[in-house]
C-alpha cells in the first residue's frame, strides 16, 4: 500500500519527541549497565569442604506441587535427585513435615552422608497432629544417626494454632519416645514470650528474618540485627540456640527499607555466614529451592527465598563477584525487535527526516526492552488465571498505548487519539485500583511500577510537551485525578520509608498532570 509522506507534527514537536526518546534510551542503558555490572560482595570463611551447615528443603517447586494440597505426594525419585544436588553445597537439610512423601528424606539423606532436622508439623487438628508426630518419632528412631533432631512444630504459637501448654505436651511425648534431641521452632520474639518452653527442649530453635521483622531492616543493618538478636537470646536462654531459619528474598516487594534483590540476598547470606563462623553459631538457611506455591500466601516475595531457582540452578556462588542479571542477551534481542518494529513504521509512513527516524528507533528500542522487563515481572508475580488476565491485560493496554502514541506522532489521526484516550482511561482506573489494594492489603502486594513506567512517561510527555489531549470529560477527569492523588498519598503515609512508594508517587503525579483538565475549554474532542 502506497502512503503519501506525512508531516505529522511540526518540526519543533518532532524534535522534542525524538530527543525525549533518545534521553529515555540513554537513561535505560545506564540503568541496565548498573544492573548487569558484577558486584563485589563479602566472601565468608567456609569450612574446609566449602559446604554450609544446613538448609530448609521443601520439594514443592514443580507446577501443581504444594503442601496445602494433602493429595500432593512427592515421589522418592525427586527427593533423591534434589538431595544429590543439595549435598554438594550442604551437609544437612531441614524438613517441616513427614507427610506427603517427606518421610523418605532421612533415608535418602543417609545414602549421601547428609543429616536431617526432621520436622513434625503441628496445626489446628489434634488427631492429625498425633498422627504426624507418631510417624516422625518412628522415623527418627529408625534413622538416629541421620536425624540430628526432631523439630516438633514450626511457628505454631505465632499462628495461634496451639497453646503453650499443648506444645509442652507434644514436646514431652517426643522426648519420652525418642533418643534424638527434641526442639521447637518459632520466631525469636515468640520464644521470648514463651521462655518456659526451654525446659521442654534440648536446644532452642529460633527464626531470625530481618526482612519479615515488624520493623523491617535495611540490608546494611540486617546482619547487625541478627547479632543483636542473638546477644539478647543468649541473655534469655541457658540452652544452646539453633538459628532455624534465616535468609533474604531475591525478588518481591520492598517492605519499608527492606529490599529484595539478588545482590541483597547474596550480601545477607554471605555476611551471615561470616558472622556464624566468627561466633560459632549453628544455623539453617531458608531456603534451598524457590517455592512458587508460597506466592499464594505471601505474594511475589514468598516464592523467591531459594538459594537455587526452580531449575535447581544456584542463583549465586558463595565466592567471587555477583552478576545481578544474567539476561543481557534477551535484553539486547528485545531491544532489537522493538527497534525493527518502530523502524518499520518509518518506512510505512515514508518519514524522511533523519531525526524522526532516530527518535522512533530509540522509542522502539526502549519499548522492546520494556516489554521484556514487564514479561519478567508477570512471570514472577502472576499466580493464577485471574492475575494473568488482569496484569497481563494491563501490560497489553500499556503496549497498545505506546504503539498508538507512535502512530499518532507519525500521522495525527483521530482514531489513534481515541485509542490513546481509551488506554489512558484503562490505565488510570488500574492505577487507582492497584493503589487501593496496596492500602487495604499491601503486605503481600507489589507496586506495579514496571507495568506503568513506560506508558505513563510517554503519555505525560506527549500531553505536556506535544500538546496531546487525552483528557476525559472534565468531571470524570477531576474525579479520577483526585482519587489517584488521595490514594497514592495514603500509600506513602503507610510506607513512608519505602523508596518504591515514592517512585509510584512520581508516576501517579505525572499521570495526574497529563489528565488534569485545563482551565479553558479544550478545542479537542473529549471522551
Amino acid at each position: 500500500m502506497q502512503i503519501s509522506q506525512v508531516k505529522a507534527l511540526s518540526t519543533k514537536l518532532n524534535w522534542r519527541f525524538s530527543l525525549f526518546n533518545i534521553v529515555l534510551l540513554i537513561g535505560l542503558i545506564i540503568w541496565l549497565w548498573q544492573e548487569t555490572k558484577p558486584v563485589s560482595v563479602i566472601q565468608p570463611q567456609l569450612s574446609a569442604d566449602g559446604k554450609l551447615q544446613c538448609v530448609s528443603y521443601s520439594p514443592y517447586y514443580h507446577p501443581g506441587q504444594t503442601p496445602l494440597n494433602q493429595n500432593s505426594f512427592i515421589e522418592p525419585a525427586q527427593i533423591d535427585h534434589d538431595l544429590a544436588v543439595l549435598s554438594k553445597q550442604f551437609n544437612c537439610v531441614r524438613v517441616y513435615s513427614v507427610s506427603q512423601g517427606l518421610g523418605y528424606v532421612p533415608e535418602a539423606a543417609s545414602k549421601l552422608g547428609m543429616q536431617v532436622y526432621l520436622g513434625a508439623w503441628i496445626g489446628w487438628v489434634g488427631v492429625n497432629n498425633d498422627k504426624e508426630l507418631d510417624l516422625a518419632i518412628s522415623i527418627a528412631n529408625k534413622y538416629p544417626k541421620t536425624v540430628k533432631a526432631l523439630i516438633v512444630g514450626n511457628e505454631v504459637l505465632l499462628r495461634g494454632e496451639q497453646s503453650e501448654a499443648a506444645m509442652q505436651g507434644y514436646l514431652l511425648k517426643a522426648q519420652q519416645l525418642t533418643e534424638v534431641p527434641v526442639t521447637y521452632a518459632d520466631v525469636w520474639e515468640f520464644w521470648r514470650k514463651h521462655p518456659k518452653l526451654e525446659s521442654n527442649v534440648d536446644f532452642v530453635t529460633v527464626h531470625v528474618l530481618p526482612y519479615w521483622e515488624d520493623d523491617p531492616q535495611p540490608i546494611s543493618q540486617a546482619n547487625q540485627h541478627v547479632l543483636n538478636v542473638m546477644s539478647l537470646l543468649k541473655e534469655t536462654f541457658q540452652k544452646p540456640i539453633l538459628i532455624g531459619e534465616t535468609g533474604w528474598p531475591s525478588i518481591g516487594r520492598q517492605r519499608q527499607v527492606s529490599e529484595p534483590s539478588l545482590i541483597n540476598q547474596a550480601t545477607y547470606l554471605r555476611g551471615f555466614l561470616q558472622l556464624a563462623h566468627d561466633n560459632g553459631w549453628q544455623y539453617n538457611l531458608i531456603e534451598a529451592i524457590d517455592q512458587p506455591w508460597k506466592r499464594d500466601l505471601e505474594g511475589t516475595v514468598g516464592g523467591y527465598w531459594g538459594i537455587y531457582d526452580t531449575a535447581l540452578t544456584p542463583k549465586f556462588a558463595f565466592a567471587g563477584d555477583i552478576q545481578p542479571r544474567n539476561d543481557v542477551g534477551m535484553i539486547v534481542l528485545a531491544g532489537l525487535l522493538g527497534f525493527a518494529l518502530f523502524l518499520g513504521l518509518v518506512f510505512y509512513f515514508q518519514l524522511g527526516l533523519g531525526y524522526v527516524t532516530l527518535g522512533l528507533s530509540a522509542a522502539g528500542t526502549v519499548f522492546g526492552i520494556s516489554v521484556w522487563l514487564q514479561t519478567q515481572y508477570l512471570l514472577s508475580a502472576c499466580r493464577n488465571i485471574l492475575e494473568w488476565t488482569t496484569l497481563g491485560g494491563l501490560a497489553l493496554a500499556g503496549w497498545v498505548m505506546v504503539i498508538g502514541l507512535v502512530l499518532w506522532v507519525c500521522q495525527t489521526n483521530k482514531r489513534y487519539l481515541l485509542i490513546l484516550k481509551t488506554c489512558a482511561l484503562i490505565l488510570v482506573c488500574a492505577a487507582i485500583s492497584a493503589t487501593v489494594l496496596l492500602i487495604v492489603d499491601g503486605r503481600y502486594r507489589d507496586f506495579p511500577i514496571s507495568l506503568f513506567a513506560l506508558p505513563v512517561l510517554q503519555l505525560s510527555f506527549a500531553s505536556i510537551f506535544l500538546g496531546l489531549d487525552i483528557k476525559p470529560q472534565r468531571v470524570l477527569a477531576h474525579v479520577l485525578c483526585v482519587a489517584l492523588v488521595v490514594t497514592t498519598l495514603c500509600s506513602i503515609y503507610l510506607e513512608a520509608h519505602n523508596i518504591t512508594a515514592y517512585y509510584w508517587l512520581v508516576l501517579c503525579g505525572l499521570f495526574v498532570v497529563a489528565l488534569w483538565p485545563k482551565h479553558q475549554t479544550s478545542t479537542h474532542s473529549s471522551l
